[in-house]
């Protein structure tokens, strides 16, 4: 016998390339979903799927038990949740903030939620479109406890044992720390790959002694066809986004006092690679800025 969901009604608040992913899980999981997205018509086809479109976030909200803000940053989770009008109400409300941001601005939201009588969890997300869709997000959560047991039947609609790490503040630290390795694992593997191609060195033994190394990781392989191929379109994840987070990797680095001197060189080259035109296509373009006229 199919155990049964509780009946909690969703909504997703910023339906972009995760967003929309999340939101299509949800509702295939048989959660009822009220969606927004500044952008209407980024949010129409899931109205197909059988989401209800609000047209601001305090209906969106209002409409809810329980906000996915899934959003580019934290002045964009500060707008849609404070500055918006009409104003939000959260009292009884549960947010959940999917999006990636610092530290301290998820412990402001936490306080300034609760000071409104809702409940906050914050919960990054490690993974896009594909880990979306196939339920297998990974979902670091922070937050009490009883708030977190609130959410896991959501959470775990997204991602199996999603971690809870209690304290507001370490979940999204965790997702900056595992961000930083997106940014350099790209990179190095990009100038490595480089450097086997212009040595004329067969990429099939490249990669078949990486494969047996301590030095490998999953990610490789699922790049280098973009990298071979030189295709970067259909981003799960643009190369704009990876330098916002790489800002705020920095920024939390530095006030942590740790030396940052070669996450500011990778910052460097995903400047140069927008620079170049490679704005929204996958964050892997950047092997276009370390292996030029490839």
């Amino acid at each position: 016998m199919t155990e049964e969901k509780p009946f909690v009604r969703l909504a997703v608040l910023g339906t972009g390339i995760l967003g929309s992913a999340m939101a299509r899980t949800l509702l295939a999981a048989g959660f009822p979903l009220v969606v927004y997205n500044r952008t209407r018509r980024k949010a129409e086809a899931l109205a197909a799927r059988g989401a209800r479109i609000a047209d601001t976030p305090a209906r969106a909200i209002q409409e809810a038990d329980v906000s996915l803000i899934v959003l580019t940053d934290g002045p964009a989770v500060d707008q849609v949740l404070f500055q918006s009008r009409p104003k939000p109400r959260f009292k009884g409300k549960l947010i959940i903030q999917n999006s990636t941001i610092l530290p301290e601005e998820s412990r402001q939201f936490a306080r300034r939620i609760q000071q409104a009588g809702g409940s906050y969890l914050e919960a990054p997300v490690l993974g896009s479109v594909p880990e979306a869709r196939e339920r297998r997000l990974i979902v670091m959560a922070a937050g009490p406890e009883e708030v977190f047991q609130r959410a896991r039947p959501i959470l775990e609609t997204l991602g199996p044992d999603p971690v809870h790490l209690v304290e507001y503040g370490k979940a999204a630290a965790l997702k900056l720390a595992l961000n930083q390795l997106i940014a350099s694992l790209t990179a190095s593997f990009s100038l490595s790959l480089g450097m086997v191609l212009r040595s004329g060195i067969p990429v099939d033994s490249f990669m078949n002694v990486l494969r047996r190394s301590a030095l490998y990781a999953p990610t490789f392989d699922k790049k280098l066809p973009r990298y071979l191929e030189h295709n970067f379109e259909n981003p799960n994840f643009p190369t704009r986004h990876l330098l916002k987070d790489v800002n705020l990797i920095l920024t939390e680095a530095e006030h942590l006092g740790l030396n940052t001197t070669v996450l500011n060189a990778i910052k460097s080259v995903i400047e140069q690679t927008l620079r170049l035109g490679w704005v929204n296509t996958d964050y892997s373009s950047i092997f276009n800025a370390i292996v030029p006229d490839q």
